[in-house]
């Protein structure tokens, strides 16, 4: 059974998906303002959420921080920019495939 673990590089703005110590795959991802930055540090995801609506776009995964998550979006072409209010967003097909990977409990490692 995989052990998944989710890297997020803010400085490359990806989203990296580990099994053990190895990447399996990799997503583009958009991040935080410069005033409303994404935290870094140790979480995990504590809920799931398909279809939440709004701006979340097609699955919203909550972080164990409050009112952060890894989501979709309604606006593809923010992925791989400085644009949300501090949350992960990603593709709706590719936030689709990381929440059919993951399970509820995965860490998630947020790095500068």
């Amino acid at each position: 059974m995989p052990q998944y673990h989710i890297i997020v590089d803010l400085s490359d703005r990806m989203l990296y998906v580990l099994d053990g110590d190895r990447v399996v795959r990799g997503f583009p991802v958009g991040v935080g303002k410069m005033v409303t930055q994404t935290p870094s540090g140790e979480f995990e995801i504590i809920n799931k959420v398909p279809n939440p609506g709004g701006p979340f776009g097609a699955f919203w995964m909550g972080l164990s921080k409050p009112h952060y998550g890894i989501h979709g979006t309604n606006d593809p072409s923010s992925i791989g920019h400085e644009v949300s209010h501090g949350c992960i967003r990603m593709y709706n097909e590719d936030v689709l495939q990381l929440a059919s990977m993951v399970p509820i409990g995965t860490p998630v490692t947020i790095r500068p």
